[in-house]
């Protein structure tokens, strides 16, 4: 007797697990979207003119993180699409910058050249790319190893880092938009011999040269009331056009602007990229059977319009509406092709951006310029005569201080006295907020505040000597437009959604950090964590 009641119980409680823990909670599809240059304070601020089926339907539905930040500086394109699929920073995966000096070569790099590989479906050596600089796996990465290369990874995006950095090592392949004079969607021999047939199929449709038309606002440009007014003093426009403001006829000006390249300082780069997107999904039939697929989609025009307009533009506001559309059309295409509940999405940003600081001047709210080539050349003067030495300074970018290391030793000058030396100087200097050297970065761990978030964007073998920090809303940049890089939270505060397969309906503003997101997909996955993950899993999200 006792033994059926023990069986009994035994029953009871495996009934119970598998109640509240279904057999196959894994989506055949995670698409995690990174929206270039999206501050969080988007999502509020044109809320009220969003649709019920793109932003709202992922925040509605979904779980919403309101507290989720970089914690590394620099907020760059590709560290930023690096860390997201990474789960760490710049730090361990290395993309220490879009562009950055590289000491051993005693040039600069890009964070995706490659000159051992070919283009496919170019000529260009806009083809001539790949993730081999970024040194760990991606979560993408981890889903193939797991599936032993059966779950397929595609990455795409107008930018190449925004495509190939979050599609990782294995990807089956990533795609970017080779603009100018071809319009046309390529990629590299790291993936490929040749474009597939569906690729070819949508180069050859006329598509891109569709969206060289006028540019107007979705709605009354009257009704654009969370923008700042269509003509100021603050925007960049195009060449061609005396004025920035609405309309613009794009095939008209395409010509001054680097012909098909103009579709990416629109919102049209983005309906591209969602056309693309969803071609691609259909070509290599992701999500068709119970092994889960990677789409790395970058949504990389909401970047191009703020850098050209500004984060107050009526460009801006256009561009995010538009781009509402884009997310609502990618859920529709998913419902209909891989099934609701069969996928999981992730949307994100890569850095925010700043308020363009002539304008935050004029309503009194301190913002500046930042003269970098007179910063560099009164550094050079004073160490060559504080030292009685030429050349000991081989090169200052990106924040930072690079020491030319032979010539110090030729000249019997100590490594550490010179960090001190012009890291003191540095914080004379006006415009100058803070200053770190390589010593503090190395010698000692810091856990809260931009020293921590610094600390986190160093990497010892590419960074520099020494990082200085500029004052808040003080950019190296133009006078018109926005742009980022600081740790500051206007470029460190980036939604994160989670929606889908696996996800319950909820919110939180407990702070979250953006090498989060990797670890939590591997963990909604039951795979392993990419390789230098320093994130942990949003558990509030994920434990039932």
């Amino acid at each position: 007797m006792r033994y059926i009641i023990l069986l009994a119980f035994i029953a009871l409680f495996n009934f119970g697990l598998k109640a509240q823990i279904p057999e196959n909670t894994k989506p055949k599809l995670v698409v995690g979207i990174v929206v270039d240059q999206m501050r969080y304070d988007y999502l509020s601020r044109f809320w009220d003119r969003f649709g019920d089926d793109g932003f709202k339907r992922l925040v509605n539905e979904g779980f919403n993180f309101k507290n989720h930040h970089f914690n590394y500086v620099p907020t760059y394109t590709g560290p930023g699409h690096a860390s997201v699929w990474t789960g760490t920073t710049p730090m361990n995966h290395g993309i220490i910058g879009n562009n950055w000096f590289n000491k051993f070569e005693n040039n600069f790099v890009y964070c995706a050249e490659d000159d051992s590989v070919e283009p496919v479906g170019t000529n260009s050596d806009a083809g001539k790319m790949s993730p081999h600089r970024m040194k760990t796996t991606s979560v993408a990465d981890q889903n193939r190893l797991h599936t032993q290369m059966r779950g397929k990874t595609i990455g795409v995006a107008v930018k190449d880092r925004g495509s190939i950095l979050p599609a990782g090592h294995t990807a089956n392949a990533a795609y970017w938009f080779n603009a100018g004079e071809e319009g046309r969607f390529i990629t590299s021999s790291f993936y490929l011999d040749e474009l597939p047939e569906w690729v070819l199929d949508f180069n050859n449709s006329g598509k891109a040269a569709s969206y060289l038309k006028t540019w107007n606002t979705l709605y009354d440009i009257e009704t654009y009331t969370e923008s700042g007014s269509d003509k100021n003093e603050f925007e960049g426009g195009f060449k061609g056009k005396k004025e920035a403001v609405f309309p613009y006829d794009l095939k008209a000006l395409s010509a001054k602007n680097g012909n098909f390249s103009i579709i990416n300082s629109t919102p049209f780069g983005n309906d591209l990229t969602t056309d693309f997107a969803l071609a691609a999904i259909k070509g290599e039939e992701l999500g068709q059977d119970e092994i889960t697929d990677f789409l790395t989609l970058s949504y990389s025009s909401t970047d191009y319009v703020g850098h050209n307009f500004g984060v107050n533009s009526k460009e801006i506001e256009d561009t995010y509406l538009r781009l509402d559309q884009n997310i609502a059309e990618v859920l529709n295409y998913l419902d209909k092709n891989i099934g609701k509940g069969e996928y999981t999405i992730f949307i994100t940003a890569d850095h925010g951006a700043v308020d363009v600081p002539s304008y935050l001047q004029s309503v009194n709210i301190p913002g500046g310029y930042f003269d970098d080539n007179q910063f560099k050349k009164a550094l050079e003067k004073f160490v060559a005569k504080e030292f009685n030495e030429e050349n000991l300074i081989q090169n200052v970018s990106n924040g930072q201080v690079f020491f030319d290391y032979k010539n110090l030793q030729e000249a019997g000058v100590n490594a550490e006295k010179l960090e001190k030396a012009v890291a003191q100087y540095i914080l004379q200097q006006d415009q100058i907020d803070k200053v770190v050297t390589r010593s503090q970065l190395t010698g000692a761990s810091f856990n809260s505040g931009i020293m921590e978030s610094i600390q986190n964007g160093f990497n010892q073998r590419r960074s520099g000597d020494v990082v200085f920090v500029i004052n808040p809303a003080t950019i190296i940049y133009s006078k018109t437009g926005s742009t980022h890089g600081s740790g500051l939270t206007y470029d460190t505060h980036a939604p994160l959604i989670f929606y889908g397969a696996g996800i319950k309906q909820g919110s939180t503003t407990q702070r979250s950090v953006i090498p989060d997101i990797a670890p939590t997909v591997s963990a909604l996955l039951g795979i392993a964590f990419p390789n230098g993950a320093t994130g942990q899993p949003l558990f509030m999200m994920l434990d039932k």
